[in-house]
């Protein structure tokens, strides 16, 4: 009896162990390898602000981007799975190389920032959900439109609609911009803009200058934006063209546009 007694009370002793030296969540990482993960997203591509060990609003939108981008499930938590996922990924494949440009991959749900060395920063965006909305009294469908485009018009800070709000806007065609916005959900959601996270939306501003080239495109249809990068004159009277036929803001690339320079015919923001 004595024995088994002992036999028991070191059992016990052993399981106390090895519960003090197991982590709480075993399923969940710790700094060290949520630190790794930002390091790896980092490194393949994806923007995921200071790489910290702190599973923030940043590294959680590098995450969503990358399970986007990979056709993953998008939730946003970081498990012991999509470490390993990340851990043997390779880097997003843009469709253009060799200049600077943005691109919009409307299947993926991603914006790609691209220098002309071919370096690539990814966030997640959501653009226009395909429903029906009505913008004082005309009805139109929440549409981001597939082709090559270039931003003619920049906002700096908030500025506001019927439709919503939007934060450092970059006007690529119409009412359609890339803006930040509060919310970005994992799926199309807006009116037709192409909404970015807020954390990164001064900087992504801050790429797109005036004058830069967007491709949107979707499995069914792209559009080259090498020629216009080759050609400076033709991408400059592009860019008049496009200025010309803003809907409600005259557009000059030698001053930032502000509600200020807002003609009698309003602007339409789709948020």
């Amino acid at each position: 009896m004595k024995r088994l007694l002992t036999v028991w009370l070191l059992l016990i002793a052993a399981a106390i162990v090895t519960t003090a030296q197991s982590p709480a969540n075993p399923g969940n990482p710790d700094a060290h390898q949520i630190k790794a993960a930002e390091r790896r997203l980092s490194e393949l591509g994806y923007w995921t602000g200071p790489v910290d060990g702190r599973f923030d609003s940043a590294s959680q939108s590098a995450l969503i981007a990358f399970q986007k981008w990979e056709g993953r499930t998008v939730t946003g938590r970081l498990t012991v799975e999509e470490l390993a996922a990340i851990r043997d990924a390779a880097a997003p494949k843009p469709r253009e190389l060799g200049y600077a440009h943005a691109e919009v991959d409307l299947d993926r749900q991603v914006l790609l920032l691209l220098d002309d060395a071919g370096s690539t920063r990814v966030l997640p965006v959501s653009t226009g959900n395909g429903n029906e909305f009505v913008d004082e009294g005309q009805t139109s469908i929440a549409y981001t439109p597939r082709g090559r485009f270039l931003v003619y018009r920049k906002g700096y800070g908030w500025e506001t609609g019927s439709l919503g709000s939007v934060y450092y806007p970059n006007d690529i065609s119409g009412g359609v911009a890339i803006h930040g916005s509060g919310n970005v959900p994992t799926n199309p959601a807006s009116h037709g803009c192409i909404r970015v996270p807020m954390f990164a939306a001064r900087a992504v501003s801050r790429f797109l200058q005036l004058g830069t080239i967007v491709l949107v495109y979707d499995k069914l249809s792209f559009v080259s934006g090498r020629e216009w990068a080759a050609n400076p004159k033709l991408k400059a009277e592009a860019l008049k063209t496009m200025a010309a036929t803003d809907d409600g803001f005259e557009t000059k690339a030698s001053k930032p546009q502000t509600l200020a320079t807002k003609k009698a015919r309003p602007r339409m923001i789709r948020a």
